[in-house]
């Protein structure tokens, strides 16, 4: 997927209406831990506490060009997306509805209807409640929004081109971790890899209890797998999107699958070290640079904390857990 120097300014300058440049650090303690410096990029700090909103600001500015008569969408989400959708549709004035598997987020739930979307529930896991919305949508006439698609791509690259453009070239972290759910997040540096000129490799990162993207790099195809993960929600993707798995299979170094506990234990890390709170995808490219650490010692990596929208109770319970 490739933009122009106009669309990537374009894409930035929608962006910057809404979220500042989120933080950057290198944390000394992680450093220590690992053996290695760590880049963190701090997309935790945006106004919907994930780099999901992103894509909802350029989405929804190009949907508002192409259908300026559309009243109503919906969507589907385990709710970073959601919330996206939720900013976006109350930015341009539309009603918006978004469909939860039962037994999502709580607090998730509770931000998205806090934006004044209509919250339904149905369905066992993601696959099924975006089913349902995009049945919903053909039967009220309603605009579907993915969770995969060039334009929310677009806004999402621009976190990734502050985080690449930050280092001169040449001296950007070999390695940077980006976690897979339905694709967005892993394109979106891809794309601004490629229009920053760095050179990073990129390695994706799955939930082991949510391997579709892992299963599909492997067998070149897509692949549907089975969704477990009790952590991390924003990866618990059953089915890899076509479109995204095919810029993963070009783009992508490997790609590495981190269990909940290792996931767990990161997120207890994070919070020690630079007292930041991540979701279980937030806490993914950590868990994956720790598995890794033997063999990149004393080099410099980075991810993305990609967001910090996990339920109290939880959190509490991977505190606890250490």
């Amino acid at each position: 997927m490739i933009f122009t120097r106009e669309e990537v300014a374009a894409a930035r300058a929608t962006v910057a209406a809404f979220v500042p440049p989120t933080p950057q650090f290198a944390w000394p303690l992680l450093r220590q831990r690992l053996g290695m410096k760590v880049w963190v990029k701090h997309e935790n700090h945006t106004p919907a506490g994930a780099f999901k909103v992103r894509g909802g600001m350029t989405y929804f500015d190009w949907l508002a060009r192409e259908q300026p008569t559309l009243r109503g969408v919906v969507s589907a989400t385990r709710g970073n997306h959601g919330q996206s959708v939720g900013w976006g549709a109350r930015r341009y004035g539309l009603d918006a509805t978004i469909v939860v598997p039962y037994g999502n987020s709580v607090e998730k739930n509770a931000a998205m209807r806090a934006l004044g979307v209509t919250l339904l529930e149905h369905g066992d896991d993601f696959q099924a409640a975006r089913e349902f919305a995009i049945a919903l949508a053909e039967e009220q006439r309603l605009h579907m929004v993915p969770s995969f698609h060039r334009e929310l791509v677009r806004g999402v690259m621009t976190y990734w081109v502050e985080f690449f453009e930050s280092f001169p070239a040449g001296e950007e972290p070999e390695v940077v971790y980006v976690p897979l759910g339905q694709g967005s997040g892993f394109c979106s540096a891809a794309a601004a890899r490629a229009s920053t000129g760095r050179k990073s490799k990129l390695v994706g990162v799955v939930s082991a209890h949510a391997t579709t993207f892992l299963d599909s790099f492997r067998a070149g195809r897509v692949v549907e797998a089975a969704v477990t993960t009790e952590l991390a929600d924003g990866m618990a993707c059953r089915i890899a999107d076509q479109e995204a798995l095919d810029i993963v299979l070009r783009e992508a170094e490997e790609i590495v699958a981190v269990t909940d506990a290792e996931v767990a234990e990161a997120m207890r890390i994070l919070f020690a070290d630079t007292h930041n709170v991540a979701e279980g995808a937030g806490a993914a490219g950590l868990a994956a640079a720790m598995q890794q650490r033997e063999r990149l010692q004393g080099r410099a990596v980075g991810f993305a904390l990609t967001g910090g929208n996990v339920d109290s109770a939880v959190f509490a319970k991977v505190l606890a857990g250490g």
